[in-house]
């Protein structure tokens, strides 16, 4: 049996994250995936069995990466305002490096959500984490730091006016003739 080589698997992995989430191009085809990788197709198939697989584990790699470092945020000793910082420089720096990642995971959800195929466990551990945000939230809200509000709505605003933009960037460029830098 061949060994597997982490090495050409995380070259692969990053070939088709920078194709899926980077560049948008979420149709590419396993020979596209593995041209971009300097690999053969054979090879592409021989460490992910699929294109579809390989898409649901870099999914997961991005989404993972983003859950760790909000952890990291949310468990830390900041002050409240400090945490909503944080949260805003790592979301945004995120979107900036993979532009059509929410895209693809609204895509992706809504497709899960027709086939109730959601994973629980990483659904109560999401869950859990943004309960224990929501108490942070009200416990401002009780200090009068915040205005009072479901804490889900103040979540819903935060996190609207930092997807929007990302998310509808190709259409405004193109409508109102703009540039990356504008």
């Amino acid at each position: 049996m061949i060994k597997k080589d982490t090495e050409t698997e995380e070259v692969i992995k990053q070939a088709a994250k920078r194709l899926f989430f980077v560049e948008g191009r979420f149709n590419a085809t396993t020979q596209e995936i593995a041209d971009a990788a300097g690999v053969n197709r054979t090879l592409l198939n021989y460490y992910f069995r699929s294109r579809n697989k390989l898409f649901d584990l870099v999914l997961l790699d991005a989404r993972m990466h983003f859950k760790k470092k909000m952890k990291f945020v949310f468990q830390s000793d900041l002050s409240f305002r400090e945490k909503v910082e944080q949260f805003i420089g790592i979301y945004l720096s995120e979107a900036i490096a993979y532009p059509y990642l929410e895209t693809y995971m609204v895509a992706r959800m809504n497709e899960k959500l027709e086939k109730n195929e959601f994973d629980q466990e990483h659904e109560e551990h999401a869950h859990n984490d943004i309960n224990k945000f929501f108490e942070v939230i009200k416990k401002e809200m009780d200090k009068g730091t915040i205005t009072r509000m479901n804490p889900v709505h103040f979540v819903w605003n935060l996190v609207s006016l930092l997807s929007f933009p990302i998310v509808m960037k190709p259409m405004y460029k193109r409508l109102m003739n703009l540039s990356d830098e504008e």
